[in-house]
């Protein structure tokens, strides 16, 4: 089989991994079954499943050229072992549910082996299990994720290619026309009769890489026009560097300090705000995971009377539970900026067959001031249109499509830096995944929920991911366990800001 090269957005991924924060997506599936669960049938389901899929016996390989770059490669020693565990959990409830699944979460995976887990979790009540899912980043955005996990249940599973859709063989975006002159120069050495047939050739690309180049610049420009430089010197609102004044959530197992919250600089939107507090910090490797439904049929009652799209209104529900939240622990929402960053994929369509993240996003700040939640509701509302109408390349909430105009080189040396930069631009990052409509089973047992969970970035403490089946929007919430012990709070203020919203009326409460 060919090898695949990695996007060079693929590629930053992996150089934002560490220990404190892995880069893998999670998705947390419960299952119910008419019959007693047999767990020995489960595991040869899923492991027949995944022998039909070629990506998941691929890990990465770097190559020769260009610089820095990394490929799929088929891995000689799989074994599926390494990828497919069985856990029995003592406490069948949703607690012992979670419990395991942060811990297992909060585990990087082996990057020296293909980059995916399947984690079969029985015990439940009910004739209930679960699969836990996690898939690195570097190997899927949301919706590609959905579609190689979807691939492994019934009616599904043949659905899939079983050979990799395209094949980059050589250097693609702005450089490639930079990188066939160097090596059309380079081969001059061994055939000089080639040299000016490679050298116009490839020339023939550099305009449009040049005008490429220059559409990076600009896509640069307005990201770090909005990056909070400040928040590096700031002073600390809730912790110091020697200690945090949050309550002490446990021992870090990978020997991780307490975290400290720095302070974001003004903004000009919000001249007197600052950065909500236990929010962004500096990350620990433990991890806290919360699981919540919301009624689908509300979300979609308050979209057709106020406007606006359901992501729209979940949006605003989530900045109401954290305007609750931040007043529950003793802060004024008021005087307070969060700001989130919103992913939003570039396929073409929902069967686009490219791996890897093809993927944008929306950067903005969160309207946790605003005492009425329709006033919430329409800021979100013209923040979202306005995003919308500038589109994907444009604006602060470029950032992957400037890392994927990157060379894999740069990722490569500036990686460890830039794990560091993200509270610079955001401080959450909220995530709607879809899910196909209708009813999925695996091995004829019902899928009753799923929650998606959502990586955490160095020095996030928070982050929220939603997706609507079958009447229902499961919501993960992930945390930093030492930044945020208290998450289960957050997590009731989210069906209690749904609420609030549902029953607005426009006098300027909530």
């Amino acid at each position: 089989m060919d090898r695949e090269r990695l996007s060079a957005l693929d590629t930053a991924f992996l150089c934002l991994e560490s220990p404190q924060a892995p880069m893998h997506l999670g998705a947390l599936a419960v299952f119910q079954s008419q019959q007693r669960v047999q767990s020995a049938r489960l595991l040869a389901v899923l492991g027949d499943r995944i022998a039909r899929l070629p990506h998941l016996r691929q890990r990465v390989r770097p190559t020769l050229l260009p610089l820095g770059a990394a490929a799929w490669a088929e891995d000689r020693s799989f074994d599926i072992a390494h990828h497919l565990y069985l856990h029995k959990l003592n406490r069948g409830g949703r607690a012992g549910l979670a419990a395991l699944a942060e811990e297992l979460m909060a585990e990087p995976l082996d990057l020296n082996r293909p980059l995916w887990q399947l984690h079969l979790i029985t015990g439940l009540r009910d004739g209930r299990f679960a699969v836990l899912v996690k898939l690195h980043h570097a190997m899927a955005d949301g919706l590609r994720a959905v579609e190689l996990s979807v691939g492994l249940l019934d009616g599904y599973s043949d659905a899939l290619p079983t050979a990799p859709a395209s094949v980059d063989k050589g250097a693609t975006g702005p450089w490639s026309a930079l990188v066939g002159m160097t090596r059309s120069a380079a081969g001059a050495a061994l055939r000089p009769d080639r040299l000016l047939t490679g050298l116009a050739h490839n020339a023939a690309g550099l305009p449009g890489a040049v005008a490429q180049m220059v559409g990076t610049v600009g896509i640069a420009s307005s990201i770090v026009a909005c990056a909070r430089l400040g928040a590096l010197l700031s002073p600390v609102l809730s912790t110091s560097p020697n200690g945090s004044s949050a309550p002490d959530g446990g021992a870090t197992p990978h020997g991780g300090s307490h975290p400290a919250s720095f302070a974001h600089p003004p903004t000009g939107r919000l001249p007197a705000t600052r950065i909500a507090p236990m929010v962004a910090r500096t990350s620990s490797a433990n991890r806290r995971l919360a699981l919540l439904q919301l009624d689908v049929g509300a979300v979609r009652q308050v979209r057709k009377r106020h406007g606006g799209t359901d992501n729209d209104v979940l949006l605003a529900v989530v900045t109401g539970a954290l305007r609750a939240w931040l007043a529950e622990q003793g802060h004024c929402a008021e005087s307070l900026n969060v700001r989130a960053f919103v992913p939003v994929s570039r396929r073409s369509r929902a069967n686009d067959p490219r791996r890897g993240n093809v993927l944008s996003g929306y950067l903005f700040d969160l309207p946790v001031q605003e005492r009425d939640p329709l006033d919430r509701l329409r800021q979100i509302r013209v923040t979202m249109d306005r995003h919308k109408a500038a589109g994907f390349a444009r604006g602060p909430g470029a950032i992957p499509v400037l890392a994927d105009r990157v060379p894999a080189a740069v990722h490569r040396v500036a990686g460890p830096l830039a794990r560091h930069g993200a509270p610079l631009l955001f401080d959450t990052m909220i995530t709607n995944v879809p899910i196909p409509g209708r009813p999925l089973t695996l091995a004829g047992a019902r899928l009753r929920e799923v929650y998606p969970i959502a990586p955490l970035a160095r020095g996030q403490a928070l982050g929220i991911a939603l997706s609507a089946y079958q009447g229902r929007v499961h919501v993960g919430l992930h945390a930093d366990r030492q930044t945020l012990p208290d998450l289960p709070r957050l997590a009731a203020a989210v069906p209690a800001a749904l609420a609030a919203l549902a029953s607005a009326d426009g006098s300027g409460t909530g």
